[in-house]
């Protein structure tokens, strides 16, 4: 073990040990590449969990108990492997720690399992500001959005990308990975001020996004009615056009027709068709324009005379 590399165990430590004394093992803890839960973490929030995650306790389960301590980080370093792609398109990035632990009796069964390639993958516990879609932008911590998580949207996959890193927990050895390129698994918080019993409701939203998320909902409700009702409208005005047309009614009377579906439109269409066809004039309420005839030229002229 180069000194160098003591020096930096030694800068945690309370007495300064020896090379004999401790363990030092490498682990992934996280990268940028899309994980099972569809989220991914962005370049800016690698390099800020790069100097958050120095001196951070490795543990077992996410159980923060102290007994439950077993590692601790003493060097980080953000590594680019341009020989790989992301499926957002970009070089693979993944940050990389170095962690020690002293050698015990208790712990040497771990160590042997380390070496083995049995306690191998690990998760992180982080809190990240912002929550943002790959496509439109939104940050989910503050509102809502349609897309979803793992959907194609064109030649993009929707994903969350967790950015504006606030805080670094701790990283713990789990059995299932959710980064699968990188061999680790992920946690965060929606507040660098997370409790126990915060916790408990990972993966859930909050009073605030719900209220938010509602009203998202009733706007797009009212939206989609009233597009609905237009779109009506311009179903009943083109059935309108197109049976004037059918029935051979001049153009300008096509709005005039009465009806709320093709079949009462038709029928009102025929029947001022029997109209137009015979040289008839349409029935209507106008004594001036009435023909007058022998049998009733003088009721006419009655009427003529009250509407004087």
């Amino acid at each position: 073990m180069e000194q160098e590399t003591l020096d930096k165990i030694n800068k945690l430590t309370r007495r300064p040990l020896t090379e004999d004394e401790v363990y030092v093992f490498s682990v992934v803890l996280c990268d940028n590449e899309i994980d099972r839960d569809g989220e991914r973490f962005s370049d800016k929030a690698l390099e800020e969990l790069k100097d958050r995650f120095v001196g951070k306790t490795g543990i077992f389960d996410h159980n923060a108990a102290a007994v439950n301590q077993n590692a601790r980080i003493f060097e980080t370093e953000l590594v680019t492997d341009d020989s790989r792609i992301t499926k957002n398109g970009e070089p693979y990035k993944y940050l990389k720690a170095s962690a020690y632990m002293v050698r015990t009796d208790e712990n040497k069964n771990l160590i042997a399992e380390i070496d083995g390639g049995i306690k191998k993958e690990v998760s992180i516990s982080c809190s990240a500001a912002k929550r943002i879609c790959s496509i439109c932008g939104c940050d989910k911590n503050e509102a809502a959005c349609s897309h979803v998580k793992g959907k194609s949207y064109g030649d993009k996959q929707c994903c969350t990308i967790l950015s504006d890193i606030t805080d670094a927990y701790e990283w713990s050895f789990v059995a299932v990975p959710a980064q699968i390129n990188a061999g680790v698994t992920k946690k965060y918080f929606a507040s660098s001020n997370a409790s126990e019993s915060d916790k408990n409701f990972e993966g859930w939203i909050s009073p605030e996004e719900a209220s938010v998320l509602h009203e998202t909902i009733k706007g797009n409700e009212a939206t989609i009615a009233d597009l609905t009702a237009k779109n009506k409208e311009y179903e009943i005005s083109t059935a309108k056009m197109k049976i004037a047309y059918e029935t051979g009614l001049p153009f300008e009377l096509s709005e005039r027709l009465s009806g709320d579906t093709e079949d009462e439109i038709r029928k009102d269409a025929e029947k001022l068709a029997r109209y137009t066809s015979s040289g008839k004039e349409s029935p209507r309420f106008n004594a001036e324009s009435a023909v007058k005839s022998t049998e009733n030229a003088e009721y006419m002229d009655m009427l003529e005379k009250l509407r004087g």
